[in-house]
């Protein structure tokens, strides 16, 4: 039912509007630039093969030397050398293809880094900083700096500054 009522009010006067608005007057077109208004392909072509001769003045004073980068000498194997990288094997997760097989010397893995934080708080007389570092090709004070400041599953329970909280039991 709203529908054609919308549709009658839309239809209404139909004919004196349309009228009204084909005879209002059009907005104006901004003003063009007055360098395109007189643009003659002709004459920009013959800017461009003019020669300007101050300009090449300018370019004769240009002095450029350039060499060729030093031949890349392959070896004997035909292939380009690469960036040779130490790398060690990895201890091997519950993942087995999906993990890590090799990991270069001075890193290590998740699984690894929780293995030997959980080894250090398990035996810390066992497992010192110089231990980890010689197992795992790591570098003393980055040892010392996870061992002092990463500690893993470590929950502190703080107890509530309420007076009327019940003391731990």
């Amino acid at each position: 039912m709203g529908a054609r009522v919308s549709r009658a009010l839309n239809r209404f006067n139909l004919e004196n509007r349309a009228h009204r608005e084909v005879a209002r007057a059009k907005p104006k077109p901004a003003p063009r630039h007055p360098a395109a208004a007189q643009s003659d392909p002709d004459k920009f072509q013959e800017e461009i093969k003019k020669k300007d001769e101050h300009l090449h003045t300018l370019l004769k004073e240009i002095y450029v030397d350039s060499r060729d980068p030093p031949v890349i000498v392959k070896n004997s194997g035909g292939s380009l050398p690469s960036k040779t990288e130490e790398r060690r094997l990895a201890k091997t997760g519950r993942l087995g293809h999906l993990d890590v097989q090799s990991i270069p010397k001075g890193k290590i893995s998740i699984i690894e880094a929780l293995t030997f934080l959980s080894n250090h708080h398990r035996s810390p007389n066992e497992w010192t900083a110089e231990t980890i570092a010689n197992e795992y090709s790591l570098e003393l004070k980055d040892v010392t700096a996870l061992l002092t400041y990463f500690i893993p599953f470590s929950v502190e329970i703080f107890p509530p500054q309420d007076k009327k909280a019940l003391p731990p039991s």
